[in-house]
């Protein structure tokens, strides 16, 4: 991060951010590498989407450019470590810092991923699938309500983007997150390229999939690209990521989604090779555009 810019950037205030509106709206990642055109640009239409772990140190540079970003745009809080799907119980300390970061900033949308990273006291760097059982099911719904009571909000719950299938599953995942929906109370993070991915690599319908789907609760969606490789049997596998624009077949799959629930904030994600920030902001500007259309269409209906 530039050190030029951090130094004219205000001391850190830890509360008393205002509150912005979010509904309708189009966003990105955050990435350091971007603050200088974010700051020059003064505020604009659109909110930030920071990984919570990456903030999880008392202060330094970088609470301070994600403090100057917060003063003037909405941001959505997503973690990536909690291990909601883990066996193990949720780690005590993880949780403290992730509802202090919920109170220092009081993000607009606060989400976590249906998935597990722990196995005793290791952390693997990977979003690792589940089965749909009963027994899971009672555990992440658990944990949900741990963390809900811990942040005094709903969570929005990420659907998975996935790789392989457990024989054991007693229930499809729109069904388990379907259920999980219910028993907590919490909302849903619809990931549409995890919808794709997991679509193209299972052989199942992705329209089907969205059909099945709760998205009366869907509070946030997302959007990013995937990469192409072959698996050792020669079949296209896609890969979540992140790493590229959206694709056309989930840029379709996001019109239909709007057109079933409406402009929901959507985040497009962009985690590496990152482009320069033009890049990035015409991504967003192309989900805007669609959830201004479908806006329009809504208030000509109800004319």
């Amino acid at each position: 991060m530039n050190a030029a810019i951090l130094s004219r950037l205000p001391a850190a205030e830890p509360a008393g951010f205002p509150a912005l509106a979010i509904h309708g709206l189009a966003g990105t990642s955050f990435k350091p590498e971007h603050l200088a055109a974010i700051l020059g640009a003064g505020r604009q239409r659109g909110f930030f989407e920071v990984h919570a772990e990456n903030y999880m140190g008392a202060g330094g540079p970088p609470h301070r450019a994600l403090e100057a970003v917060r003063r003037d745009h909405p941001v959505s809080l997503h973690g990536v470590c909690m291990s909601i799907g883990g066996e193990r119980p949720l780690d005590k300390a993880h949780l403290k810092r992730f509802r202090d970061l919920v109170e220092r900033y009081e993000p607009a949308l606060v989400s976590e991923h249906l998935a597990w990273s722990t196995h005793d006291t290791t952390y693997f760097n990977d979003l690792l699938p589940l089965p749909y059982t009963e027994a899971t099911l009672a555990r992440v719904c658990d944990h949900i309500d741990q963390v809900q009571d811990a942040i005094w909000r709903p969570l929005l719950l990420e659907n998975p983007s996935t790789y392989l299938a457990f024989i054991e599953s007693s229930m499809s995942e729109t069904e388990f997150i379907r259920c999980v929906a219910e028993r907590t109370g919490c909302g849903l993070l619809l990931d549409i390229n995890n919808v794709f991915v997991s679509a193209n690599n299972h052989g199942f319908s992705a329209l089907d999939y969205l059909s099945d789907f709760p998205l009366s609760r869907v509070g946030e969606i997302h959007l990013a690209g995937h990469a192409e490789q072959l698996d050792d049997e020669g079949d296209l596998l896609l890969i979540d990521s992140h790493d590229g624009p959206v694709t056309d077949s989930v840029w379709k799959l996001f019109e239909i989604v709007i057109s079933r629930c409406g402009p929901v904030p959507t985040l497009v994600e962009w985690d590496s090779k990152i482009p320069d920030w033009p890049v990035l902001k015409a991504e967003a500007a192309a989900a805007q555009a669609i959830l201004d259309r479908h806006q329009r269409e809504m208030r000509y209906a109800a004319a």
